[in-house]
């Protein structure tokens, strides 16, 4: 059956937002990787210029990339499982059920709960990443993206380090907003006192004698 205007925007936001933590995790974990399982963020670079390699003296906990890249998943994995409902509801069942005032504020909740993680995801990868570039010689590199190109020590590979965390941060962002849509979306449904897709209200079908009360009131004297 059709899907109503409000629920296709839905999926196709927590289908986004899906796609943003996917991008997230997996590009933290790259990076993650090639700096031999080290989080680079808040880190410390070290340039010797007389053999041009770049060298890692310092690097934050393995945990705070971690949580990055977890929060990213938890976001995925609930848009996925949310789609997932709601595409089985219309597709198997043949109808949209009901939601109900509880779920709305449930989902609500859960904005709030995503869009204050996803803050603090997007501060650490800006701020992490700005901290990191700025161990860099100023002298010698004017962008951060610049030392991509150099060698870095062993175990290390800065191959696309900037880039990666700099698509990750962008990534956080962009999801960060489209769940402030979603947000937007459930408040304005709960104000508007809808809670379900399909129309609500009384059975169109019911006699007036079905929605009479089963005790008359007694008329006034």
């Amino acid at each position: 059956m059709a899907l109503p205007l409000l629920l296709l925007l839905e999926l196709a936001l927590y289908a986004s937002c899906f796609i943003c933590g996917i991008v997230t995790a997996a590009l933290v974990t790259i990076v993650q990787g090639h700096s031999g399982g080290k989080c680079l963020l808040y880190g410390v670079l070290q340039y010797n210029a007389s053999s041009k390699v770049i060298d890692v003296t310092s690097s934050s906990l393995p945990s705070l990339c971690y949580f990055v890249s977890a929060i990213s998943v938890c976001v995925a994995i609930f848009c996925f499982s949310l789609t997932l409902y709601w595409v089985y509801s219309s597709c198997v069942d043949g109808e949209v059920r009901s939601r109900e005032r509880l779920w709305l504020n449930v989902t609500l909740g859960m904005c709030g709960v995503f869009l204050f993680f996803l803050l603090i995801s997007g501060c650490v990868l800006k701020i992490g990443r700005d901290k990191l570039c700025e161990s860099l010689p100023k002298s010698t590199f004017n962008r951060c993206d610049e030392a991509q190109n150099y060698t870095w020590a062993k175990p290390y590979s800065g191959s696309k380090f900037y880039s990666s965390l700099q698509s990750a941060e962008t990534s956080v962002w962009v999801n960060f907003f489209f769940w402030l849509i979603i947000g937007g979306l459930t408040f304005f449904q709960l104000r508007k006192g809808s809670t379900e897709y399909r129309g609500g209200g009384e059975d169109a079908g019911a006699s007036p004698s079905e929605t009479e009360p089963f005790l008359a009131r007694p008329g006034r004297p």
